[in-house]
């Protein structure tokens, strides 16, 4: 039996929306692909877009802004040493983009204007550093993509 050029074209382009179908469908199924949001209130953190806008905007005013380093300790920030510690308050807030369930948060408290996140709660690779804090009742966010 001879196959005509028309009949192999069609027989191509049906093995290949079958094989699309197939791909489609086992990725939408497929438990061990997670396709959640990037965090669980999204539409809830939108709305304080603009509160986080202005925070950054209070943080860039500051003669020195915060600071962070790599020891061998874990992660040292640095608050400026201008400020009252005892006037700092406020959460650090570490989010792990490719696994949810590393995601923490710490209180600030502080010894010296350094605050330790310890190396055993950190993992190689890439990290989203969030400091929400207050001085003053003045409130201020820094953020900042980390490789740790």
């Amino acid at each position: 039996m001879k196959i005509s050029w028309g009949t192999a074209i069609v027989i191509a382009f049906t093995c290949f929306i079958a094989f699309i179908m197939y791909f489609v469908i086992s990725m939408s199924t497929d438990k061990k692909y997670n396709h959640d949001l990037v965090v669980e209130d999204y539409y809830q953190q939108e709305l304080k877009f603009q509160k986080d806008i202005d925070k950054e905007e209070n943080s860039k005013a500051l003669r020195v802004d915060i600071s962070w380093q790599k020891t061998h300790e874990g992660i040292v920030i640095k608050f400026p040493e201008n400020l009252n510690i005892k006037n700092i308050e406020g959460i650090v807030f570490l989010y792990r983009p490719s696994n949810k369930h590393l995601d923490f948060e710490i209180p600030i408290s502080l010894s010296n204007h350094n605050l330790l996140i310890p190396d055993k709660r950190l993992l190689d690779g890439r990290w989203n550093l969030k400091i929400d804090w207050t001085y003053n009742k003045n409130a201020y966010l820094f953020k900042e993509e980390i490789v740790y």
